[in-house]
């Protein structure tokens, strides 16, 4: 169920499932009724529930969204808890209580459960510390987020928030030496963030999302704890670019009760 897991500081875990916890997403095709039992049965193995994560509507942007507490007032630009809108491309005559999300491509909590999922995009999780216990963010960390500055914004929102000492955790994405892109797009990229430049194991243009994201984070202070495998050559991955019609992976992050 778990690729990697670990309490990264007293009271705080990180976790990227695999395929073993199956396909995650509401919004690819997949019985909604049976996506919902995976994430509770997530859930449990975490040891998050009674609580559950909170996953967003991505759509390759740089919207930040804060979770606050159930029953708490948000602010503008907030999320309560229990969700904001409904996530796209779900089914209401499924007959599943489809849960609700913001639409929004980072998530920042002050402790509550948060989900970032991926099949080939980098699911990124910050943690770190606050006046009043850990500041935590789940960032869908694409090509396209990337270049409109989606990790600064969300590291934004956790500094806002009273975060310091933040660090940082890449989950597994295509690599380097395999995304392959046009040489136009290459250059596109790599003009704003260079460390994305980058070419395939046959010679071909790519972009090193990981090493363009690493940058931000370096740019940023922020240390990196842990960089997953590539999702294209690893089966136990989902991953778009092997298959179109491939399931979705989570980043989480989440406080221990």
């Amino acid at each position: 169920m778990f690729l990697w897991r670990a309490e990264v500081q007293p009271g705080v875990s990180v976790a990227f499932t695999d395929t073993n916890a199956g396909n995650l997403a509401l919004h690819v095709g997949d019985d909604a009724a049976a996506v919902l039992r995976r994430r509770a049965q997530l859930e449990h193995a975490a040891g998050v529930a009674p609580r559950a994560f909170q996953y967003m509507n991505q759509v390759h942007g740089n919207e930040v969204s804060l979770v606050v507490e159930s029953g708490a007032v948000a602010e503008p630009g907030t999320v309560a808890e229990s969700g904001a809108v409904a996530e796209s491309g779900t089914v209401a005559e499924s007959g599943a209580d489809v849960p609700q999300a913001p639409t929004a491509d980072a998530l920042v909590s002050l402790g509550g459960p948060l989900a970032v999922m991926v099949a080939d995009c980098i699911p990124l999780v910050l943690v770190g510390a606050g006046a009043s216990g850990p500041v935590l963010a789940a960032v869908h960390a694409g090509r396209p987020g990337l270049f409109s500055g989606v990790i600064p914004a969300a590291v934004e929102q956790m500094r806002a928030s009273g975060a310091e000492d933040i660090r940082a955790w890449l989950g597994p994405s295509v690599c380097g030496n395999c995304y392959e892109v046009p040489a136009e797009l290459r250059d596109e990229v790599a003009a704003l963030l260079p460390a994305t430049w980058s070419t395939t194991t046959w010679g071909t243009p790519a972009l090193d999302l990981p090493g363009g994201a690493a940058s931000q984070l370096d740019a940023l202070g922020i240390p990196i704890e842990y960089r997953g495998p590539c999702t294209l050559e690893n089966e136990s991955l989902f991953s778009y670019r092997r298959d179109s019609r491939s399931g979705r992976f989570a980043g989480l992050v989440w406080t221990h009760d």
